[in-house]
């Protein structure tokens, strides 16, 4: 069973992960619009894997006997300046969601709810996961700069971008 304190903060995590997915799919929109189609899929994606967090996140809350809270999600922003732009917002959001995190796994060690604890370790491999993704995104964009058809080729192939974790096992 899960304390009280506990599971008030995995139904905030329940929330950012909603909040995260809602603003995912806010600047897929933005792009489609635009034109960048592989960015837009690339955030479709993005959104559609934190719906997926969330949901883990519900599950185990309810699997615990806690209660899961399914929150209302406030509109996030729909106009962005640029591509880059989106970019820079999505390594900020996941930076917030990865302190988030951090502050749950601390938490878990304070309470001693170990078996939480360990849920959680799957969600700091997933957000080293997601930050480096977003790092190396914004890393090649600027490399890019304003060149059009650089921006073209970057679109085309964000969807292909993968990144080696350094949580992961070494050589796959």
């Amino acid at each position: 069973m899960l304390k009280k304190k506990i599971e008030d903060a995995l139904n905030h995590q329940v929330l950012l992960e909603g909040e995260s997915s809602h603003f995912y799919l806010a600047m897929a929109s933005w792009a489609e619009v635009q034109g960048y189609s592989g960015s837009a899929d690339f955030f479709y994606g993005h959104s559609d894997e934190e719906r997926t967090h969330m949901l883990k996140l519900v599950h185990y809350l309810n699997e615990r006997a806690g209660k899961a809270v399914i929150p209302a999600i406030a509109q996030p922003d729909t106009n962005f300046e640029s591509l880059t732009a989106c970019f820079e917002a999505l390594l900020e959001h996941e930076v917030k969601v990865t302190e988030s995190i951090n502050e749950l796994v601390f938490m878990c060690l304070e309470e001693k709810d170990y078996t939480t604890h360990n849920f959680l370790q799957w969600y700091v491999a997933e957000q080293l996961e997601e930050e480096a993704l977003a790092r190396t995104a914004l890393d090649r964009i600027k490399l890019v700069g304003g060149d059009k058809s650089g921006m073209y080729m970057f679109d085309r192939d964000i969807n292909s971008l993968k990144v080696q974790s350094a949580a992961g096992p070494m050589g796959q």
